[in-house]
């Protein structure tokens, strides 16, 4: 008889015990997966700014309308994997971010028809200098 309430005090505690060690994994799951978002986020932003360093350096005496919409689509490809990370970076650098990624979408966009890839690249540098800088201090923040 004396052998029934110790083993149902060990039932109880082993209970317990893997509870708490459930409770745990879950936070470390949490933690792991918040540290998962912020390694991709850095892969995105390093991607981003890879390309944007590519649609910098286009020489606008050769650049073609067809290398600018080239570099341009590879960095709008990258802003919207960033995006699905963005949650990781302190608010400012995420408005600082997003809003140097609409000006440079906005400026594409705002260029006629006839724009030559010259006029395109030299139209564009504000906006991608600025695209340059935003990601740049989101990458430094995150410590990629």
């Amino acid at each position: 008889m004396k052998r029934l309430p110790v083993i149902g005090v060990l039932c109880v505690s082993a209970v317990l015990g893997l509870a708490a060690c459930s409770d745990s994994s879950d936070d470390n799951s949490a933690a792991e997966q918040a540290t998962q978002a912020a390694a991709d986020l850095c892969t995105d932003l390093n991607a981003l700014k890879a390309d944007n360093a590519k649609l910098k350096a286009l020489n606008p005496a050769t650049a073609t309308k067809d290398q600018v919409k080239d570099a341009y689509e590879a960095v709008q490809k990258d802003w919207e994997n960033v995006k699905g990370n963005i949650s990781e970076l302190k608010q400012a650098e995420q408005d600082a971010v997003k809003q140097a990624a609409e000006n440079l979408k906005k400026g594409y966009e705002d260029l006629p028809g006839d724009t030559t890839g010259k006029d395109a690249v030299t139209q564009l540098q504000p906006q991608i200098q600025s695209l340059d800088q935003a990601s740049t201090a989101a990458a430094t923040g995150l410590k990629c």
